[in-house]
């Protein structure tokens, strides 16, 4: 059992600046593939950024202004966002896929991912 827990979100104007972090439970978590979603009122879930191993993978809408890393040591998950615009508002959530493999660079966005956190909202004001 994996326990994924966020925090970070808030609100904040447009141009500015958040880090969420997801604090990871288990032994294994240097092993995990780990991303960020997020889904606004009425969209459909939409992958943002994911990290393996080897890499770091990026939805267009979001590269040049996301980073995503990681800390092995803490278990931890980090989703740096500048330059925030109002279409980020969003609930976001960390996920982990326990066994994401070779093939994780190419299809993070679209894995069933193993867990998921409760979520944490993001507001970007105009």
């Amino acid at each position: 059992q994996v326990q994924l827990v966020e925090s970070g979100g808030g609100l904040v104007q447009a141009g500015g600046s958040l880090r969420l972090s997801c604090a990871a439970s288990g032994r294994t978590f240097s092993r995990f593939g780990m991303a960020w979603f997020r889904q606004a009122p009425g969209k459909e879930r939409e992958a943002v950024a994911g990290v393996d191993w080897s890499g770091t993978y990026y939805a267009d809408s979001v590269k040049g202004r996301f980073t995503i890393s990681r800390d092995n040591a803490k278990n931890t998950v980090y989703l740096q966002m500048n330059s925030l615009k109002p279409e980020d508002t969003a609930v976001y959530y960390c996920a982990a896929d326990l066994s994401p493999g070779l093939t994780y660079r190419s299809n993070w966005y679209r894995r069933e991912y193993d867990y998921w956190g409760q979520g944490t909202q993001v507001t970007v004001s105009s």
